[in-house]
């Protein structure tokens, strides 16, 4: 049976990913007492990544909005992580914080708008239980030139 977690994203068109393959030494989540931490968490969908490069306006960059979806795709793929862990989504009591890191060209600025494509995801999910702190970085280069990469930490319930 489904958790009521589970049931929202459905009703917002959304389902839970497979877990994403670590892509080095690391595992994707990890419990520590009341808390699960996620590793950095990239877009894929399916196992591969649906954009790849710097984030900016102009071209050749990936457009912010774009990179804000591809924020999405991060919690997302966070959420099956946990669930990996936990079992069932329902056991989350709250989010805790976020990291965002944006593959950014030198010119833009935006990060914190990308990192809202979570941020707003979570809140929609998760209702008051998805406010969290947070952090949004621009970087030079993410792993496998990926535009958008999220780490979180969740707060869970025995």
């Amino acid at each position: 049976m489904a958790s009521a977690i589970e049931e929202r994203l459905a009703d917002l068109g959304l389902e839970i990913p497979e877990v994403a393959a670590a892509v080095a030494a690391y595992v994707p989540a990890l419990r520590d007492g009341d808390y699960v931490y996620t590793a950095g968490q990239l877009p894929f969908v399916d196992g591969a990544l649906p954009e790849t490069g710097k984030v900016g306006a102009g071209e050749g960059l990936v457009p912010p909005e774009r990179a804000e979806e591809l924020a999405q795709l991060c919690a997302l793929n966070a959420l099956a992580a946990v669930r990996g862990v936990i079992g069932s989504l329902d056991r989350i009591v709250q989010v805790v914080k976020v990291t965002a890191f944006v593959a950014s060209d030198p010119s833009f600025t935006g990060q914190p708008a990308v990192a809202n494509g979570a941020s707003v995801f979570l809140g929609k999910v998760f209702g008051d239980l998805g406010i969290h702190v947070r952090s949004a970085v621009g970087v030079a280069v993410l792993p496998l030139d990926a535009p958008v990469e999220i780490e979180f930490v969740f707060k869970v319930a025995d």
